[in-house]
């Protein structure tokens, strides 16, 4: 087909290669007005990056994220096809334009409870829609707004991938950096349970531990982990219970992930996080999830972490579409 010729649907076929058009997560339709928003699942971003006290840029991780997942993104949408299972996914998803980008939640810098409202806002806008929401961070701080946008549905269950707790104590008025969101998440009243997967930092302190295992949540060292395996943190949640899930790009190993100052040894493989998220995604009713920080100023040339972090967005999203439950709210 040349590029004069129109498709079946009377629409003018476009190569449209990684580096040519506008970067939206897998050149999805982007929907600025969310009253308008008609699609199952709505990518967002929260560009924020004022909760990390070591060193800034994870602001810039949704776009650059944006920008490698048109890597996947075909000429015709026809889906992602992976040769060692030999399946297609996301055909439906995107030839039928059932993934929209809704942008960015509006960040005011040094207005950080500012900033958490207006992503607040954005999930609860993204749930009224009817649609999933995916959000690329920013730094971890930014899963509690989104996990509190969440509380006008019905409850659900927290699944926290990370080398750490980020259940610091609330100290001189240090509430809101990447260090503190799930202190904030568990006692919310619509989070059933939180379970913390991947968990081995040696600059975790003690008060952390204790706390996070004093309030009711699971905590999931490396150790268990590498002993009990994928389904062992699927099993953690009831079968087909509504599980959010959060992804630190730091649960993966640190030479996989240069751009992400708070890399730890010891880690996951690639292979161990995904399939750990497909063994949730059949396991539990998947309602949301993100992807956090990822800092492109710290990366190599190639910007393999962003790069890593869409390739695991896509499969998860993958996973999630491809399960009865999914396949049962949207008929194709």
């Amino acid at each position: 087909m040349s590029n004069d010729e129109d498709n079946d649907t009377g629409k003018r076929w476009r190569l449209n290669k990684p580096f040519v058009g506008i970067s939206t997560f897998l050149r999805a339709p982007y929907v600025e007005d969310t009253d308008q928003l008609d699609a199952d699942i709505a990518v967002f971003g929260v560009p924020f990056d004022e909760g990390s006290p070591y060193l800034a840029g994870s602001r810039m991780g949704p776009r650059a994220i944006r920008e490698h997942s048109l890597r996947f993104a075909g000429g015709d949408n026809a889906g992602i096809y992976d040769p060692t299972t030999r399946r297609t996914y996301l055909q439906r998803e995107l030839s039928e334009r059932r993934i929209a980008d809704v942008g960015d939640a509006d960040v005011w810098p040094t207005a950080v409870e500012h900033s958490f409202d207006n992503a607040s806002a954005l999930t609860r806008q993204v749930l009224a829609a009817g649609a999933m929401p995916v959000m690329i961070g920013g730094d971890h701080s930014v899963t509690y707004p989104v996990v509190r946008g969440f509380d006008a549905v019905e409850p659900v269950h927290v699944i926290h991938f990370d080398a750490h707790l980020d259940y610091a104590p609330f100290v001189h008025d240090l509430r809101f950096t990447n260090m503190h969101p799930f202190r904030h998440i568990a006692p919310m009243q619509h989070v059933l349970s939180l379970t913390q997967v991947g968990i081995r930092s040696l600059r975790t302190a003690i008060e952390e531990h204790e706390d996070s295992l004093a309030d009711g949540n699971k905590v999931v060292t490396m150790r268990d982990f590498l002993e009990h395996g994928p389904q062992g943190v699927a099993d953690s949640v009831p079968k087909d219970a509504r599980v959010y899930v959060s992804i630190d790009i730091d649960v993966l190993d640190l030479p996989l992930v240069p751009g992400c100052v708070s890399a730890e040894p010891e880690g996951m493989s690639y292979a161990q996080l995904r399939d750990t998220l497909e063994a949730i995604a059949g396991h539990a009713d998947v309602v949301g999830f993100d992807l956090v920080e990822v800092n492109p100023p710290m990366d190599i040339a190639t910007g393999i972490t962003s790069y890593l972090a869409a390739h695991t967005m896509i499969e998860f999203l993958g996973f999630i579409c491809m399960q009865p439950r999914w396949l049962d709210r949207h008929p194709r």
